[in-house]
């Protein structure tokens, strides 16, 4: 079953319950998802699907950030749409998992003692494999703590 599916039926429910903001939130996220697929021209894969759903997550956290503090209504909308967002995203990976994930391409391109010149090449072969699993800020933050 396909995220749009799955937001669909979610929807569906949502109506059923009379629960506007929770129908709201999902229709959103619903019009996302076709959006990028009509974009592509063909159904989207898992991964895109997952994408997806992180950058209206993402988008969604900026509009919740730079909302004025006195504006406490658009606040709590965002944090609901966010919460209604994370039960469709995956699961990120751990900084253990992403430790992991860095020691083994540091292994495998025979890099010993990571140095900051080295990052380039680091974060060309690691970003591929953590795409749409982490966030890229803590992939960035976790290898320059190893790299110290």
């Amino acid at each position: 079953m396909s995220k749009i599916d799955m937001v669909r039926a979610a929807m569906v429910e949502a109506m059923k319950a009379k629960d506007k903001a929770r129908k709201d939130s999902l229709s959103m996220l619903l019009s996302a998802l076709k959006n990028a697929q009509i974009d592509k021209r063909e159904p989207l894969t898992e991964d895109e699907e997952n994408a997806v759903v992180k950058k209206e997550i993402k988008s969604t956290q900026e509009t919740y950030d730079l909302a004025p503090a006195d504006r406490e209504d658009i606040r709590q909308e965002a944090a609901a749409r966010i919460a209604v967002y994370k039960e469709f995203a995956p699961e990120d990976m751990s900084p253990e998992q992403i430790k992991e994930v860095i020691a083994a391409v540091l292994s495998e391109l025979g890099i010993e003692n990571p140095g900051p010149k080295d990052k380039g090449a680091i974060m060309k072969v690691l970003m591929p494999r953590v795409k749409g699993k982490a966030d890229g800020k803590m992939v960035n933050q976790i290898l320059g703590e190893m790299m110290k």
